[in-house]
């Protein structure tokens, strides 16, 4: 539930009487309804942002990071719910064989997904005299890849690692030897 950043609406009390524009018309009436506030709500067909304060006085929306509220200067004045996202499949396809590899292989791939959202691919070029001490310093899912180049001295090595490291992990590979270092982003990592 969202308001103009300079908005003097502070609690959801404050909406009584005031129009609100949503997607979620039901989840927001139930909501209001159940802090007893008689407000107008009406249904957005998209850009829900950019609504107030010209037509509307609050909006409720969905978002993950709050940064489009934030661009479009508003505020947040309560969380109505907070959600995550679910694969369900009914019981009928999931004892049919053939439909149940399907859904089996969307959860796989969905599952991938989620996984490589927090993790990053790493490669670099080293002397191979430097690889042991690499290899310590270099987190892995299991270990990491080691391919020879060209130059019999050169080894290259790729990684995934948690992307919440990279930034600490790169400097140290840099100061072991390691030249080259390119992080990419994952699409799937898939265990």
């Amino acid at each position: 539930l969202a308001v103009p950043e300079d908005s003097p609406i502070q609690t959801v009390a404050d909406l009584k009487g005031r129009r609100i524009a949503t997607e979620l018309v039901a989840t927001t009436k139930k909501f209001l309804k159940q802090k007893g506030v008689a407000a107008e709500v009406e249904f957005s067909w998209g850009a829900t942002e950019v609504k107030v304060p010209d037509l509307v006085d609050a909006i409720v929306d969905i978002t993950e990071t709050g940064g489009s509220l934030r661009a479009n200067k508003l505020r947040s004045v309560e969380t109505i719910l907070v959600s995550t996202t679910r694969f369900i499949a009914n019981q009928k396809s999931w004892a049919n064989p053939a439909k149940r590899k399907k859904i089996e292989t969307i959860a796989m791939l969905l599952t991938g997904a989620l996984e490589a959202e927090a993790k990053v691919g790493l490669k670099l070029n080293a002397p191979k005299k430097k690889v042991d001490a690499l290899v310590k310093a270099l987190p892995a899912l299991r270990n990491p890849t080691i391919s020879q180049l060209a130059s019999p001295e050169w080894v290259a090595l790729e990684t995934i690692i948690d992307e919440n490291v990279v930034r600490e992990i790169i400097p140290q590979l840099k100061a072991l030897g390691a030249e080259g270092i390119i992080e990419y982003p994952l699409n799937k990592v898939v265990y």
